[in-house]
């Protein structure tokens, strides 16, 4: 039995090492870039009880900035 583990890359699904690996869980520093830059896009989102930004639930940073 192998001591290295193996896994595959969660962008690409290429298998990968994860032992002494610094881009894991991804293969390369490319696959996690592109991963982060859809974090950053908004294309990956958690799910949350919470409704969406609108002009209705924002609360204003400073008491100047309010509706009235």
């Amino acid at each position: 039995m192998s001591s290295t583990s193996s896994h595959k890359c969660p962008r690409c699904k290429s298998e990968t090492v994860w032992e002494g690996n610094p881009d894991r869980p991804f293969c390369s520093e490319k696959c996690r870039l592109i991963d982060l830059g859809h974090w950053a896009d908004e294309e990956y989102r958690i799910p949350t009880g919470e409704a969406p930004m609108s002009d209705e639930n924002v609360i204003p940073l400073h008491p100047d900035d309010s509706k009235e």
